[in-house]
């Protein structure tokens, strides 16, 4: 059975990510951005998608499918770049260790380069912020995973 800090972490990630797009499709919404807030909606689709199928078995190809929806969504409107920080999360639960670090760098990159695009400049809180989300972020789902392999006293 799955450890309780995990499990909760999941569910924490998962209403996360639906509430982030929300916020992100109703911002695009607002702004008539009609194509951007359908892209949102697809990429939730996709997103759900990877919860009701055999996510385990199929993992590397959604997690590509999800991470690409969010690139593209990122670079065209600014909401959507807050994403990264519970994808990564699913980078680090969802692939071995060594390929999630990679994973959570290269996301926390386009996380950056995107908010940077957006603000039309490269400033030291845009790149410090997405980083230590990052670090946040990979502590904690390895302080989960050792309280997993510790278990009950």
């Amino acid at each position: 059975m799955m450890d309780v800090p995990s499990r909760f972490l999941r569910w924490a990630v998962h209403a996360t990510v639906c509430g982030l797009l929300a916020i992100a499709v109703v911002s695009s919404l607002r702004e008539d951005r009609v194509a951007v807030a359908v892209g949102g909606v697809l990429l939730g689709l996709a997103y759900a998608a990877g919860g009701l199928a055999a996510v385990q078995a199929r993992g590397p190809v959604w997690l590509v499918v999800v991470t690409a929806g969010w690139l593209v969504l990122a670079a065209t409107a600014p909401p959507f770049v807050w994403l990264a920080f519970p994808l990564l999360f699913v980078y680090l639960d969802l692939l071995p260790l060594w390929a999630a670090m990679f994973g959570v760098a290269v996301v926390t990159s386009a996380a950056i380069l995107a908010a940077a695009w957006h603000a039309g400049e490269l400033t030291l809180p845009l790149v410090v912020g997405p980083g230590v989300g990052a670090s946040v972020v990979t502590l904690l789902v390895l302080a989960c995973r050792a309280l997993e392999v510790e278990g009950p006293d």
